[in-house]
């Protein structure tokens, strides 16, 4: 029974690499510059950040299958494993300082924008 586990652990492992292709990567948000936009702008950038952030969780839970079948696999001892598991959980990791980078470089436009817009 053990060896039908680790086999199965192994594929999910092979799969995930693959699948982990299938995760699709949303493309950064322009960001507005916020001591010369209008309004009007800084209100698109905060919606096109938001549509980012959406579509970056989207991908994270995508991420994340593949990263527990990489884990259980990585505790069962399964060969490469845990490079497997290491690879996706850099992977995600750079999802979450992605959108955390970019959700400060607008805050930093957002107040720039009050700054050179007061009242």
């Amino acid at each position: 029974m053990k060896n039908w586990k680790c086999v199965l652990l192994g594929l999910a492992l092979g799969s995930a690499a693959s699948l982990a292709d299938d995760c699709v990567i949303p493309d950064a948000p322009q960001i507005s510059d916020g001591e010369s936009a209008t309004l009007e702008q800084m209100l698109a950038t905060q919606k096109s950040v938001k549509e980012f952030q959406a579509a970056n969780l989207a991908y994270m839970n995508c991420l994340e299958p593949q990263l527990a079948a990489a884990e259980a696999a990585a505790k069962e001892g399964v060969e490469g494993a845990v490079e497997s598991y290491q690879k996706l959980q850099e992977t995600y990791n750079a999802a979450v300082s992605r959108e955390e980078d970019i959700a400060g470089k607008f805050n930093t436009e957002i107040r720039d924008y009050k700054t050179a817009n007061p009242g």
